[in-house]
């Protein structure tokens, strides 16, 4: 079942990259305080990830801070090793909060697993952006089918 507004972030096991190396954190750790919007792509380096997706968010992460949104996450299917290296290659710095997903199990605990198999992608993530308070899911912007229209960060912000 897809998570929905109103619905709890499930708790599961997600990872980030360190200074010290992969740092395992729990997602209600990383998204249950205050106001977050989490964005999730299909994949780190993959083109519309990250020649949009996430560009869109750095770029608009003043504006978004300025909303009143306490943290800004991504997640993916990928390992930790993979987050890092994306968010070094984008120079993300500590703008957005890069969560590794590595087996899929929050994608599949939120409902919103995509099989890519068939294009050699194994299981993924949708391409989703949520705003979240304290953990309860307040607005989700599920994308319907490839391209990012309603994932975006502009799209987000008007909802803020």
């Amino acid at each position: 079942m897809t998570i929905a507004t109103g619905d709890r972030i499930p708790e599961v096991k997600l990872t980030t990259m360190t200074e010290e190396g992969p740092k395992p954190l729990s997602s209600t750790d990383a998204l249950g305080k205050g106001k977050v919007v989490l964005f999730a792509v299909p994949g780190a380096f993959t083109p519309g990830c990250s020649d949009h997706h996430l560009p869109g968010f750095l770029l608009r992460e003043d504006e978004l801070r300025a909303k009143g949104v306490d943290t800004i996450a991504c997640v993916a299917v990928n390992d930790a090793f993979v987050m890092g290296a994306w968010r070094d290659a984008k120079q993300v710095g500590d703008k957005i909060l890069m969560l590794a997903d590595g087996s899929g199990n929050f994608a599949a605990a939120v409902g919103l697993e995509w099989d890519a198999t068939k294009m050699g992608l194994g299981v993924r993530s949708q391409r989703y952006a949520a705003i979240l308070e304290d953990g309860v899911v307040k607005q989700l912007f599920l994308e319907n089918g490839p391209g990012i229209e309603h994932s975006t960060a502009d799209k987000v912000l008007a909802a803020l």
